[in-house]
């Protein structure tokens, strides 16, 4: 069992490299910076709590184009950039995948706000990756949670809006994902 899930894992990985290299989604610091800038207004224009939150918050991690792609076995994976008091502080990527019934390819943008110096610690130590499900405890928001949202009721380390879907893709998840500090070039 133990080699199967060995060959599932390298399946996974391998279709991720490639929906990497096809979706040209390998960029220099100034593409990503300008990518994420753009898709952090559009989150904001979309979502009033986003953009509160954004005041409160330690940092935010913006990936603003994730290809997900699978038939069986799938992947996932984007670039983002880290901000922190307006300014970047680190370029990462966030790569998954898995393995069922799954079939199709969607593109996204994901924006993750640290709400405390332990979690923003946290990502920002962690040089083999953090692993999304282990760690910080960590809110996916949805347009129906966004609006019962007040500033008392944020209470929780991280908050991950996903904004901008596209394309066919049953299911949105974070829970599997690694992320990983990358130097673009």
């Amino acid at each position: 069992m133990v080699g199967v899930a060995k060959d599932i894992g390298k399946g996974a990985s391998e279709l991720a490299d490639n929906v990497k290299h096809s979706a040209g989604i390998d960029s220099t610091a100034a593409e990503i910076n300008q990518r994420s800038q753009v898709a952090l207004q559009k989150l904001y224009k979309s979502s009033p709590f986003a953009l509160e939150l954004s005041k409160k918050a330690k940092a935010i991690l913006v990936f603003p184009k994730v290809i997900k792609a699978g038939f069986g076995v799938g992947g996932q994976y984007g670039e983002g950039a880290l901000y922190q008091r307006g300014r970047v502080n680190g370029y990462y990527s966030l790569t998954a995948g898995s393995y069922g019934l799954q079939i199709g390819a969607q593109k996204y943008g994901y924006a993750m706000f640290f709400m405390d110096d332990k979690s923003l610690n946290y990502l920002l130590e962690n040089n083999s990756g953090w692993e999304i499900g282990a760690g910080p405890s960590i809110v996916l928001v949805d347009e129906g949670m966004a609006r019962s949202f007040t500033n008392t009721t944020v209470t929780e380390s991280v908050y991950v809006f996903a904004f901008a879907q596209e394309g066919l893709m049953a299911g949105l998840g974070i829970q599997g994902s690694k992320i990983s500090r990358i130097l673009p070039r």
